[in-house]
């Protein structure tokens, strides 16, 4: 069988080099509600962002991904002055009427501005082509990939693991529904044998009256519709891991619905036996719970 399945833990990293410039992406996803991407980067690279993000949705439908790009080198990068002109005139204004004012000489010379890095700043800036763009996708997708994989591997192992615990809660629905006729007739004899007690072995207990107690009981403890919907629930399980990738949100819908037929299982079915299986029941159901948690 083709595994589909993905969970929403991973990570993936792609270094490219060309040119004395060195370019490295990382990527790191987890649990989330709904798809959330966001990227670090540099300045210089903002431009390149929103494609960046279109690839990443290509490979991940749900999860909270963190991007995380880094530069190193020259090759696309070059060293640009920049100046604060309006600080910088500013400043000479001032300082000329501090002059004015003062008789004092400010012999302010180009030097004086020039290392001055609230005037002057050397910042760099990328000079980016088609060569240089196509880079950045190969980086990008290959780190992408990388992640895939490994949200691919664990996912494998949440299908086997999530395919054994449903296949333990199928078990207990069948030992549970083997078990539930002899519910009535346990409660018969008990109810029997109180009826007995009381009256002290004088009189015969009323048949009829006792069999019309053992119906009522039959009827509020019946519990065939909740094994039915149990077991259609546990088909539709294992199928919705069958059909398609992104399948997180409809397994967790399932399991919730899991859970409710055990809570009224557990309330309905008046035996102490039943309710052991009640109890190992929603365990396993909250194993699955903690699991599905993680699945795209």
């Amino acid at each position: 069988m083709c595994i589909k399945m993905k969970s929403m833990t991973g990570y993936g990293q792609s270094v490219v080099e060309k040119e004395g410039f060195n370019l490295k992406v990382e990527a790191r996803s987890y649990n989330h509600r709904f798809c959330e991407i966001t990227i670090r980067m540099p300045k210089q690279l903002l431009f390149l962002e929103e494609k960046m993000k279109k690839i990443v949705q290509q490979y991940v439908k749900r999860g909270k991904v963190d991007i995380f790009v880094t530069t190193s080198g020259t090759g696309w990068m070059k060293k640009d002055v920049q100046i604060d002109w309006d600080l910088l005139e500013e400043y000479l204004q001032i300082s000329g009427q501090i002059a004015q004012k003062t008789n004092l000489c400010t012999n302010l010379s180009v030097k004086d501005f020039l290392f001055h890095e609230q005037f002057v700043a050397i910042e760099e800036v990328m000079i980016p082509d088609e060569e240089f763009v196509e880079l950045f996708v190969q980086a990008t997708k290959k780190a992408m990939e990388e992640l895939t994989e490994m949200r691919s591997l664990e996912g494998k192992s949440l299908e086997a693991d999530l395919r054994r615990r449903i296949q333990k809660i199928a078990d207990i629905v069948h030992e549970i529904k083997a078990y539930a006729p002899y519910v009535m007739e346990i409660y018969r004899e008990k109810l029997k044998k109180r009826v007995q007690e009381f009256l002290t072995n004088v009189y015969e207990a009323d048949e009829n009256r006792l069999l019309t107690e053992v119906a009522i009981f039959a009827e509020k403890a019946n519990i065939d519709e909740e094994l039915t919907r149990l077991k259609s629930h546990i088909d539709q399980f294992l199928k919705t891991m069958d059909d398609g990738e992104v399948v997180g949100r409809k397994l967790d819908f399932i399991v919730q619905e899991m859970n409710r037929e055990a809570n009224t299982i557990g309330s309905k079915a008046n035996d102490v036996k039943i309710s052991h299986f009640v109890v190992e029941l929603k365990s396993e159901i909250e194993k699955i719970k903690e699991q599905v948690q993680n699945i795209e």
